[in-house]
Formats: structure tokens, sequence, C-alpha cells
């Protein structure tokens, strides 16, 4: 089995924007790439898992996220990083009903175990909201990290809440 490194997008891969869909408001989060590498050398494989209710209330297409999605994967590879694969949930419940994939909900990491053998209580989860950490623990994973470079995020179920994206890997490399 395989472990994963599972990374939000908005507000860990990017800097958090309303509904970001397009490549000129894509802006990357210090230490994104560095985290990736260090975490690919230690033999895990990068996932991302994305709430994408933008899709729902129309405020952009699926194609228009499937072109961002693209351009990001690139970005990515020119730095030699493998996104192996990017599940993202279109839903929103008031519009579209429940779903199994919307975090808090596992669906997405469910998804990713079956299809890349992932190991989910080896594997790490990096979010930026409480419903990614829940999604994780949901999961069966027991190391999910916080990112909130707004430090007065005091109370969650987080393993660890981290403001810098450095202080994961550094704390590691030490």
């Amino acid at each position: 089995m395989k472990k994963a490194l599972f990374l939000d997008r908005d507000g860990v891969i990017n800097i958090e924007k309303d509904y970001l869909y397009k490549i000129e408001d894509f802006e990357f989060i210090d230490g994104i790439f560095e985290l990736c590498q260090y975490y690919m050398s230690q033999d895990y494989i990068i996932i991302v898992v994305t709430n994408q209710s933008g899709i729902a209330r129309d405020y952009y297409t699926q194609k228009q996220f499937e072109n961002l999605t693209s351009w990001m994967i690139g970005m990515f590879d020119e730095r030699g990083v493998d996104i192996q694969h990017v599940y993202h949930c279109p839903h929103h419940p008031t519009i579209t009903g429940t779903c199994t994939c919307r975090k808090p909900e596992p669906g997405m990491l469910l998804n990713a175990s079956k299809e890349y053998d992932v190991d989910l209580e080896n594997s790490i989860i990096i979010g930026d909201k409480e419903s990614d950490i829940e999604a994780g623990l949901n999961a069966g994973l027991t190391c999910t990290y916080l990112f909130n470079n707004n430090s007065t995020c005091k109370d969650s179920k987080a393993t660890k809440i981290v403001s810098k994206l450095e202080e994961i890997y550094n704390a590691n490399t030490k």
C-alpha cells in the first residue's frame, strides 16, 4: 500500500480567492512545491481533494475547473512534482443535495484509497478548514495538519496547526 499526502487546493496550494477558476488569478502559496518535493522523497504520492461548489452555483463550469487544474498540474510538473490525481466535489448541499464527496465527508479520500491502493492510516492531509481535517479523520487518517496563517485558530481536531507550510516539512528534516 502507498502513503498519500492529501492536499486541499484553495488555501493550501493557492491563495484563497472566492470561486477561483482563472489562471491569471491563481497564486501559489509559498512552500507548496518544496512541501510536495519533500513528501515525494519520502515515498508519498500527492493527491488533491477539493470542494468546488462554484460549479454547482454556476460561477464557473466543469470545463473551466478542468482547464485551471490542468495548468496547475503542469506548474507542479515543471518543478518535479507529480500530482497523482485531483479529486473534486462539484456539489453544494442546498443546490444539488447531499453527497458523500463534499468534505467533511470522506468520499474523495476513500475513492483515492481504492483507486491508488492508499494506506489511509499512514497518510496525511493538509487543509485550511476544519472540514478538511474532519474528512481526513472520517477516512481514518491519524496525521492531520490545519494550515492557518492567521494563527488565531486554536480549536481544531487537527494533529497540528501550522502557520507556514515550511513548519510541516522542516520539522521532519531536523
